[in-house]
């Protein structure tokens, strides 16, 4: 009978301190993510996100902390679904959507890793759907909006914009695909996790600071390192049977 051991935690500690910043600019600028919320309900996140992003560094209070940033992502994933019921084919609403239960993604797998209800299998297999389609989710948003997306590439990276674009577009297909088959999940996962990081080291950080006093650049440096956070959660998963020994699925 094999033991499981808890391996490594750094998506979780990059995933609450993203939700902590998150937080802080929800209080600060008396919105979230550009969506002006009633002010209770900003405060109500605000409190929620601080407190879940803090609670869940620590193992002890990791599964409250993420429980509580869970319900906080439910509701503004929810929160996009009379946008999509308004205009179903304009794709915007369909992606705030999957950026947030991408994030609802990552506090479900904290929380159901630290549960004894769930088998290691179950889990990997759920964690990999979730994230699937998300990824999904953000290659069609780039795709349809290549134009803005490479605007958003920083002009001194070779070979070009557009170039990058279109490549992190198709690597997110691959992503996906090799999530929701399952073949090579790890690697899949752990290369999103870096290109994940990259857009935030490489395009929100430059950008925010330029513009510091811009929400946008806050709340979207905030979200690009919590989805990091969620990918990195699931790579940390799947990589626990290598370090435990046995073969990843």
């Amino acid at each position: 009978m094999s033991v499981r051991t808890p391996g490594a935690n750094l998506g979780r500690h990059v995933f609450g301190v993203a939700a902590l910043v998150f937080g802080a600019i929800t209080l600060h600028w008396h919105d979230y993510n550009g969506w002006h919320p009633p002010l209770y309900l900003v405060y109500a996140a605000a409190a929620a996100l601080i407190f879940g992003g803090a609670a869940i560094q620590f193992r002890r209070t990791a599964k409250a902390g993420a429980a509580v940033l869970g319900a906080v992502y439910l509701v503004f994933a929810l929160e996009c679904v009379p946008g999509i019921a308004a205009a179903p084919r304009i794709y915007n609403s369909w992606g705030n959507f999957f950026e947030q239960f991408s994030l609802l993604a990552g506090a479900l797998i904290v929380y159901a890793r630290l549960s004894a209800a769930w088998s290691p299998e179950t889990l990997h297999r759920i964690g990999r759907i979730l994230l699937g389609f998300c990824a999904a989710s953000f290659t069609l948003e780039q795709a349809i909006y290549l134009a803005a997306t490479a605007s958003l590439v920083p002009k001194w990276i070779p070979p070009g914009q557009m170039f990058w674009a279109v490549t992190t577009t198709v690597l997110f297909a691959l992503a996906a695909l090799s999530l929701l088959t399952g073949l090579m999940a790890l690697l899949a996962t752990r290369l999103l996790t870096i290109m994940l990081l990259s857009f935030g080291l490489l395009v929100w950080i430059p950008l925010l600071l330029s513009g510091p006093h811009s929400h946008t650049n806050w709340s979207e440096t905030a979200e690009t390192f919590a989805i990091a956070g969620t990918a990195w959660i699931l790579a940390d998963l799947l990589g626990e049977p290598r370090r435990n020994g046995h073969r990843p699925l």
